[in-house]
């Protein structure tokens, strides 16, 4: 890394837009578009979640990881690493950027061993759909995101009834109680960035045990919560506003019949505006009067923000200079 490198002179506006190709044909965690988001706006870059799903609609998934593809991350590096994803991308990436090592993305790439059967070429990809969708709707009026790559392509498009799970209930007794079938739709709500608090990696609810002893594998779940990179399934994550914050998740009900469609940008609840309007939210909401928890809950953003605090955002544009180098820093 070269002395004078700081976050301000690296993670320029290129190099943005290039790390979200590169996690799209990466076939990268949902994590990481939070994680993203909330670095670029907090140097004034400027970011949506929207960029993901239209990269994500341009540039196909290319390195055979799981949970998209069968490789292991030990495998990808063996294979090339980033640098041959690099190369592989070729101009779909912005050659000129320039890295922390004072390289140029075209002279990485340049020097990268090809592609193979791990780390593919774009002609041959893994996934020719992409990585990542967006969905909006009256159930997550300002966005929800899918691993579509993790997900069953036959889930994709969806319509079920819902089973309502809030953090730390157990889904095997709740679906004994209800008609739970492979087609729920399995909701868990409270766990956003105020309700968890923290927005933990609560949202690939499991499946409930009778309907796993009947070899179901996969089930469309929602909501408000994060999960891990590796997780394979069909979930609508990162679900904005979030529950605890009075969003329309709160408002959702067993048995209300919710409808997906990851390729056509679509998450609705099948409930007239009357009923919802008529429904209460309160029971979801936090509030702390003091201490730290109180700040963080006054401060976070939600999902689609980078769930960062709002003090440390600069508006796109007002780049933040941080001159000091990050060499010698722990």
């Amino acid at each position: 890394m070269r002395d004078s490198a700081t976050a301000s002179s690296v993670v320029t506006q290129a190099a943005v837009g290039n790390a979200v190709r590169c996690l799209a044909a990466l076939g990268g965690s949902t994590n990481a578009v939070l994680h993203l988001t909330a670095m670029a706006r907090r140097l004034g870059r400027h970011i949506e979640m929207d960029d993901f799903d239209a990269v994500s609609r341009t540039i196909p998934v290319i390195a055979d990881l799981e949970p998209t593809g069968t490789g292991l991350m030990e495998d990808f590096d063996r294979s090339g690493g980033m640098p041959t994803l690099m190369r592989s991308l070729g101009d779909l990436l912005d050659q000129d950027v320039v890295l922390a090592d004072g390289r140029r993305v075209a002279d990485v790439a340049d020097a990268a061993p090809e592609p193979d059967a791990i780390n593919r070429s774009v002609a041959n990809p893994v996934d020719a759909g992409g990585a990542f969708r967006v969905v909006r709707g009256n159930l997550a009026p300002d966005g929800a995101l899918i691993k579509r790559s993790a997900a069953s392509q036959q889930l994709l498009s969806h319509r079920g009834p819902a089973l309502v799970l809030r953090p730390g209930q157990d889904v095997d007794e709740r679906a004994s109680k209800n008609n739970v079938t492979k087609d729920t739709v399995l909701v868990l709500a409270g766990a956003g960035p105020v309700g968890g608090p923290g927005m933990p990696e609560w949202g690939m609810v499991d499946i409930p045990k009778d309907l796993l002893d009947q070899g179901v594998t996969d089930m469309v779940r929602v909501s408000d919560a994060r999960m891990s990179g590796t997780s394979f399934g069909t979930v609508f994550l990162h679900v904005a506003p979030e529950a605890a914050v009075g969003g329309p998740l709160a408002l959702v009900r067993d048995g209300d019949m919710i409808v997906v469609d990851a390729d056509q940008g679509l998450i609705k609840l099948e409930v007239d505006d009357a009923e919802l309007a008529a429904r209460n939210a309160d029971s979801y909401a936090r509030s702390t009067s003091r201490g730290y928890l109180a700040l963080y809950e006054q401060h976070v953003i939600q999902a689609p923000g980078g769930c960062d605090f709002d003090f440390l955002i600069q508006p796109d544009g007002e780049t933040v200079e941080l001159d000091e180098p990050y060499v010698g820093r722990s």
